[in-house]
């Protein structure tokens, strides 16, 4: 395995190749290879930009008879027919189906180019310069993000003072305690010393703060408590949005409807970097040009996430993720009987095992290594990255789950024996 060019040569920022020690060449659906020849099954699908596998043959053909006839690449923001087409279909077969009336906006290709723009547009409809966000939240990297992001390490990376939000106590921090009637004080009460914000931000379910789900009743509670206060609701569905929760939106189980939703990687259909920021018609008070970016829209972004929505319906990919979210859970379950302390917590086809109980970073870090050497991969995430964090492929055939799903409870039970 030559890596000397990458050691050499790549910043020391790298970091998800120091926990796969691999050099990978191809994949094709959930499987990766490495050039040694070694197989892994992929329960990383990219941080959630691969819900539909690697190299899905009806999203590659599409994207292959777009490049062979010359299509537009690359356009900023005129328009196409590859944009009209993906809109329509976005429009006709994703977001009125569901009850949703929101216009589109096409940020820059990442995450946080979506979440930089929702903030921005907040902040102009509300005229208001705060924010809350909750505590365990990831939003991004790009300073306004990162205001929001509470990762101690990330936010240390800024070199700046990031400011302009108030972090609120998630749910699951504290069970005895009110959220929703803290906030509440937090802007009723003149001496509360905090300002009135333009938006709250939440992902429905907490990702890379250790997989933490977020009921649909304090979800419906929120989404009360903004209406009532002139507050807008912005849903982050990144990472857990495009069918991983078993619906297309995270949100949709609690049967709410944000004023502003985020969506990036697996909008992208085949791990194509896009973004869209979705929003309600009377907020759209951007004047033309206001927000923008070179690679705002990219075409072939458009195509494959065409193909990847077709692909969802077609497969009926939200009732598969829910039919096969049992079997996750009931195979995760066995590992309490390595360690009762180890909690367990997801929905869909995004799960996370969290040893801080067990032993802090220590459990979660051999765990990791531990299923990379038997041919899985996962990564660690939450407080102290003590969380291991599943997330399958959403087309992933059963027996390939359930073998991902062995490797990783027979880890857990190999490193529990040497504690």
């Amino acid at each position: 395995m030559n890596t000397s060019a990458f050691e050499k040569y790549e910043s020391e920022v790298r970091s998800y190749c120091r926990n796969f020690p691999a050099v990978f060449t191809k994949a094709k659906d959930s499987i990766i290879f490495a050039e040694d020849g070694k197989e892994y099954i992929d329960f990383f699908c990219g941080a959630g930009a691969l819900n539909y596998g690697h190299n899905n043959d009806f999203i590659k053909t599409e994207v292959i008879k777009y490049l062979q006839c010359d299509g537009i690449i690359h356009s900023l923001d005129m328009f196409t027919a590859a944009k009209r087409d993906f809109i329509e279909f976005f429009q006709n077969e994703i977001l009125q189906p569901r009850g949703f009336d929101y216009k589109i906006q096409f940020p820059g290709p990442t995450g946080t180019n979506a979440v930089e723009a929702a903030l921005k547009l907040a902040r102009k409809v509300k005229k208001r310069n705060n924010i809350f966000a909750f505590m365990g939240a990831f939003h991004g990297m790009t300073l306004g993000s990162l205001s929001m992001t509470t990762d101690r390490d990330s936010r240390e990376g800024a070199g700046v003072v990031l400011t302009d939000v108030t972090h609120i106590p998630s749910p699951y921090m504290f069970p005895e305690f009110d959220v929703l009637e803290y906030m509440q004080t937090l802007i009723d009460d003149d001496h509360s010393g905090v300002s009135k914000p333009a938006a709250v931000f939440i992902e429905p379910v907490q990702a890379d703060g250790g997989i933490h789900v977020f009921s649909t009743e304090f979800l419906k509670g929120l989404r009360d408590f903004c209406t009532r206060n002139d507050i807008l609701l912005v849903c982050d569905d990144i990472q857990v949005g495009s069918a991983r929760t078993g619906y297309y939106f995270s949100f949709e189980r609690a049967g709410i409807t944000p004023d502003i939703v985020t969506l990036s990687k697996s909008i992208g259909g085949y791990g194509m970097p896009f973004a869209l920021v979705l929003f309600k018609p009377e907020l759209d008070v951007w004047k033309p040009g206001e927000h923008n970016g070179t690679f705002r829209g990219s075409q072939l972004s458009m195509i494959a996430a065409k193909a990847g929505l077709q692909l969802m319906l077609n497969e009926k990919v939200e009732d598969k993720v829910k039919a096969q979210e049992a079997i996750i859970a009931e195979e995760l379950s066995k590992i309490k009987a390595f360690n009762e302390s180890f909690d367990i917590r997801g929905i869909g086809f995004i799960w996370g095992v969290d040893c801080n109980k067990v032993k802090p970073d220590v459990v979660s870090r051999a765990i990791v290594k531990e299923c990379f050497e038997n041919g899985l991969i996962v990564e660690r995430a939450g407080r102290n990255n003590d969380v291991v964090k599943l997330m399958p492929g959403l087309l992933i055939d059963e027996e390939t789950l359930r073998k991902g799903l062995k490797i990783f409870v027979n880890a857990v039970e190999k490193v529990t024996k040497t504690l």
